[in-house]
């Protein structure tokens, strides 16, 4: 008896340690609150704010399809349920009006509403930690000055036990260190503020880093690229040249493609034409260089090349042959060599000889669609070829351009094709 009893105080006491481990983790780096308001307002902050909250891409979260501007209510996808975006207007019983910059600055740095509840990190403070307390501030005043819309919250629909604060407090004492931009002395002024837009407000590692199975990244695989969480789309290798890496690129040509969607060696589709849309052709010239500059500066990845296997089926190959002469042909060439300007290369694409090639069979599937910006402001389009195509002609055409005019890449089976469009409902 007395055994069981010590057996049981020491699991007890055990459990009492790691509780207060898991509390003292997540509030470590965390101040008391000033009980005033310190911020005062200007337009020149204001106007800082708002260019800020583009770098951020705050509204393509906060902001429905037809809603109001950063009223949230956005239901945000996660492999353990869906996570919606809160209401960021002024208003002060649905929105942040009766919050103060300090309680922002502690959403932004440490993952922390007004009430003290802890975030989910859907809400990208994992990267948000990294802004600096005055772009925090200039945050908050232009959000404050937006219009106030009274748009109720919605409860997020977690499963068990993702749904609970202790599952939460458990994830953040495993991976989240609240932390600062720490600008490196041998790199110049312009390095040092790529690396604090990419790592902060940009938060580029959240989609080209791959995640664990609780949803978490690791610094030592920072941009070596992995699948988003039920987008299911391949968010490439930025420090590797043969996925996405721009370290041999002129970097205007890099400036072009963030601020465009579209340079020399290729485009960008997907998710990252999105990010283009909202928010990166809005960076100033400045900021675009210096983002441009710290990806050209990554240290590279090893390229291990690709196991040659067996050479696809000739009858597949045929097929192929028959479905790009004619669907594909037309703007992409019959070498591959597409139209500068309007349509892309398939030839050399690395795009197209990815390892994962979920991304071109998507493009096919649902069509391809370069962003609209300033400087590109009516680009060409795919059409999509889901309703018109098989999954075997699908797999067939596109193990033809991974395997045509220099290109070499494994074949695509038919059950890739058919997951693709199980995926997304097509």
């Amino acid at each position: 008896m007395k055994r069981i009893l010590w057996t049981i105080s020491c699991a007890l006491a055990a459990l009492g340690m790691a509780a207060a481990a898991v509390v003292t983790l997540n509030l470590r780096g965390e101040e008391p609150l000033p009980a005033t308001e310190t911020l005062q307002s200007t337009p020149a902050l204001v106007q800082r704010g708002e260019y800020l909250a583009r770098v951020g891409n705050c509204m393509a979260c906060h902001t429905t399809q037809g809603g109001a501007p950063f009223a949230g209510g956005r239901g945000i996808e996660t492999p353990f349920g869906v996570v919606h975006s809160s209401n960021l207007t002024p208003d002060k019983a649905q929105g942040i009006g009766s919050w103060t910059s300090a309680e922002f600055w502690r959403a932004m740095h440490h993952g922390r509403s007004k009430d003290g509840r802890l975030l989910y990190p859907a809400f990208p403070y994992p990267n948000y930690t990294q802004v600096t307390r005055e772009d925090s501030d200039a945050i908050f005043a232009y959000l404050q000055s937006q219009p106030a819309v009274a748009e109720p919250n919605r409860a997020h629909a977690l499963r068990f036990p993702y749904n609970t604060q202790a599952a939460l407090g458990v994830w953040r004492a495993l991976f989240f260190t609240p932390g600062a931009p720490q600008p490196e002395a041998t790199q110049s002024a312009e390095y040092n503020r790529g690396a604090y837009l990419v790592n902060g407000l940009g938060h580029c590692t959240a989609c080209h880093t791959p995640r664990n199975a609780l949803g978490a990244t690791t610094d030592a695989k920072a941009f070596t690229g992995g699948l988003i969480p039920v987008q299911n789309w391949y968010a490439p290798a930025l420090n590797a040249a043969h996925e996405a890496g721009v370290k041999e690129w002129k970097t205007d040509d890099v400036v072009a493609l963030l601020k465009t969607g579209v340079a020399p060696q290729g485009s960008v589709l997907g998710p990252m034409a999105e990010v283009v849309f909202r928010s990166a052709q809005h960076l100033s010239d400045a900021d675009a260089r210096a983002m441009a500059v710290y990806l050209q500066a990554l240290p590279q990845q090893e390229h291990r090349a690709l196991a040659a296997g067996a050479a696809p089926p000739a009858s597949a190959l045929a097929r192929g042959a028959k479905v790009y002469e004619q669907h594909c042909a037309q703007c992409h060439g019959d070498q591959g060599q597409g139209e500068p300007g309007a349509f892309p290369a398939l030839a050399g694409n690395r795009a197209v000889t990815l390892a994962d090639p979920t991304n071109l069979v998507r493009v096919v599937l649902q069509g391809g669609y370069l962003p609209a910006t300033a400087g590109n402001p009516r680009p060409h389009g795919m059409p999509p070829f889901q309703q018109l195509l098989s999954d075997e002609d699908i797999a067939a055409v596109t193990t033809l351009v991974r395997n045509s005019w220099g290109n070499r890449a494994p074949g695509v089976g038919t059950i890739e094709v058919y997951r693709a469009r199980e995926r997304r409902g097509l």
